[in-house]
């Protein structure tokens, strides 16, 4: 059986702490792939500052240079909130041949408890915690751990340093800093 790793989030704008994360996780877990998934509307967090056609380009752009890497628009295309049970639901469905492992950060790992219909979600996908600055990697739940290196980066700080026109090179990926620039994204 092939083992998916799933990245979510909003990836608003996507950064090299996803990207870390994702190949540390497919490394460490042996995953054939991971897939990427922007959220159309996360239900635990404020709408997105982009479109969601902007984020999927981003993204795009973040990712083409590993092979392992996919971005998947399942929730984009679904539109509106979006639960990990319902997508998982679907992808479970569209690929029976694939074990799926759900790549979280240590601050989810401590909101699981809150997650919709968390129980049953467990059958359907193995969850990955990673650590992060200020969070605790201890759950109820099953969870596979991952150590990777500390970056503590979000996209919320770097739309911060984009509107004060700070410089974020070596936190974006080139090609996505040229797409912001290009598409006078989180300006003022």
């Amino acid at each position: 059986m092939k083992r998916i790793g799933i990245l979510g989030g909003t990836f608003d704008p996507p950064h090299l702490g996803h990207l870390l994360i994702a190949e540390e996780v497919r490394t460490a877990m042996e995953l054939a792939e991971v897939w990427f998934i922007p959220t159309y509307t996360p239900p635990h967090k404020a709408a997105s500052m982009t479109n969601a056609e902007d984020r999927i380009n981003m993204l795009q752009l973040a990712t083409d240079n590993n092979p392992f890497f996919k971005v998947n628009t399942i929730e984009i295309e679904r539109s509106g909130k979006s639960y990990t049970l319902d997508t998982m639901r679907i992808l479970k469905q569209k690929h029976p041949d694939k074990e799926f492992y759900f790549i979280i950060g240590a601050d989810m790992v401590e909101y699981l408890p809150h997650w919709n219909k968390i129980d049953e979600l467990l059958y359907l996908v193995n969850f990955v915690g990673v650590k992060r600055a200020g969070y605790k990697l201890h759950s109820e739940y099953p969870i596979s751990e991952v150590d990777i290196p500390m970056i503590d980066i979000s996209s919320s700080m770097l739309r911060k340093r984009l509107r004060s026109e700070k410089d974020v090179r070596y936190i974006v990926p080139e090609a996505v800093i040229s797409y912001i620039k290009e598409h006078h994204l989180y300006e003022d």
